[in-house]
């Protein structure tokens, strides 16, 4: 057989298709993809040297996330949960043996970002939160002892501080979360389960998510992503394409649900400020419950002329409010001309606020628009409300509908219950699985006012629940155990 020299075979090749052909330039779409591709190397080059891992070491006898009474605990995802447990029970144990004053075990890890090139380092409370030791690692490897600056329980936000020495540290951009679109890329960076610097994108999924924790005091307002968050991420930045902190991770749903929440980068700002500056932030405080109007169906039909606000469900005894003019079921619609609809939006409104400095509350009772004053206080250490002795009832009431009796307040009915002898009329009986033992009446509650009308005598009382539409409801204010609340009633079986 005769062989073919390679050089003629390439000859023939180049024959037989072409010899001219050129190479088919990239198509439009492939450009683009390409573009989109180093946008997001870009951002992971630049933010990463501002991103720092956190390695805790617990105080004995101490392992925050698996203590029964945080509220993050029940947002963990129950093989996280039950790997904890054994990281607890592990502790206990090294605790317990012989030579367990020996250096502490570093046992705990989150993640955490450079917000001042001077060595402030931003990451959640619950990272850091009852640490013995900290230390944070840069991607370079370098690592630093840590100590807390500051921590936020409510906004669960901390601030650390390291002494870079001679590191020439680099601070993360910080955006601004109130121009963050739904929909946009959202990209995180952390060391969820142990693996450093881990990237991972998708989109903002939603804004001003509020009761994701079930703790009223819990300061609330978080970005929802389907970025992949995982335990460890905790405290590490939520970028834009533009590589700037939208907010910090802080919590998920669930293992692989693509549900994960991010604190806003302004809330995040403003609480920092004021860790760095004075080691704490202090919160004002009006002492009031809320509820949105739209989330309460039964009183949003009852009010008028009004579509959105905010329900004072109660007022706390000792708290800012109950020295002003305020009153439950009152419904708030701006501070200080500023609309409020939510809640969460309350909040943020009252949050900063200097103060012993009087806010104006635009409030809308009974059908008409008044204007209120408090003057908010410092949220308060302990925020638990008054509770009054109750006694049994006394023989001569007057029965109305609803299922309670009442009587007119007396000095001697004051006392027997436990309560301070003011305006209204007291109930002395609930009658059981009744309208109003399902609302929370009970006997000892000083009834004020019905439909905005005040009631001193229990005629008064029949008289106005008579004229009222007791199928629809009617809205009752009152002091239960020294806290005015306000309820909506209707007839026993609606």
């Amino acid at each position: 057989m005769r062989l073919i020299p390679v050089q003629l075979m390439v000859c023939l090749i180049i024959a037989t298709f072409g010899a001219s052909a050129e190479p088919t330039k990239p198509s439009a779409s492939l450009d683009l993809a390409r573009q989109i591709n180093q946008a997001f190397i870009d951002v992971a080059e630049d933010v990463s040297p501002a991103v720092v891992v956190i390695r805790v070491a617990q105080k004995a006898g101490r392992f925050d996330l698996d203590d029964e009474d945080n509220p993050l605990w029940d947002m963990l995802p129950p093989e996280f949960r039950k790997q904890l447990e054994r990281q607890r029970e592990k502790q206990r144990k090294e605790q317990e043996s012989p030579g367990a004053k020996e250096p502490p075990v570093f046992n705990g890890q989150g993640s955490g970002v450079v917000i001042r090139k001077e060595g402030y380092i931003l990451t959640n409370r619950h990272v850091v939160d009852g640490a013995e030791r900290i230390k944070v690692r840069f991607n370079d490897g370098d690592e630093f002892d840590a100590e807390v600056r500051g921590i936020d329980s409510q906004s669960d936000l901390a601030v650390l501080k390291i002494d870079p020495k001679s590191k020439k540290l680099k601070a993360a951009k910080l955006g601004d979360s109130d121009k963050t679109r739904v929909g946009e890329f959202a990209i995180a960076i952390g060391a969820p389960f142990e693996l450093d610097y881990s990237f991972t994108f998708g989109h903002v999924s939603a804004k001003g998510r509020s009761r994701i924790i079930n703790d009223p005091t819990m300061d609330q307002d978080f970005i929802q992503t389907d970025a992949n968050i995982n335990p460890g991420n905790s405290g590490g930045p939520l970028v834009n394409i533009e590589g700037e902190v939208i907010g910090i991770n802080t919590l998920i749903k669930g293992l692989r649900t693509g549900i994960g929440f991010a604190i806003p980068v302004n809330l995040v700002k403003e609480v920092s400020e004021k860790l760095i500056s004075d080691g704490k932030y202090v919160r004002a405080w009006l002492g009031i419950g809320i509820q949105a109007l739209r989330e309460n169906s039964d009183y949003r039909d009852l009010v008028t002329n009004i579509t959105d606000g905010v329900v004072v469900t109660l007022i706390q005894t000792n708290g800012p409010a109950a020295k002003s003019d305020l009153k439950p079921s009152d419904v708030i619609t701006a501070v200080d001309g500023r609309p409020v609809a939510t809640a969460q939006q309350l909040k943020n409104e009252i949050r900063s606020k200097k103060i012993g400095s009087p806010v104006t509350l635009d409030v809308h009772r009974g059908g008409k628009n008044i204007k209120v004053k408090v003057k908010p206080d410092a949220w308060p250490d302990d925020t638990t409300f008054v509770v009054n002795k109750k006694s049994s009832p006394t023989e001569e009431e007057s029965t109305v509908k609803f299922g309670l009796k009442v009587q007119a307040m007396t000095a001697e009915l004051a006392e027997r219950y436990g309560v301070n002898k003011a305006d209204g009329v007291i109930i002395t009986e609930v009658e059981r699985g009744s309208a109003a033992e399902r609302v929370g009446l009970r006997a000892g509650d000083i009834i004020t006012e019905i439909n905005h009308k005040p009631v001193n005598t229990p005629k008064q009382f029949r008289d106005i629940i008579k004229a009222a539409d007791s199928k629809k409801g009617v809205i009752i204010n009152f002091t239960s155990r020294g806290t005015s609340r306000f309820e909506i009633l209707k007839e026993s079986g609606e």
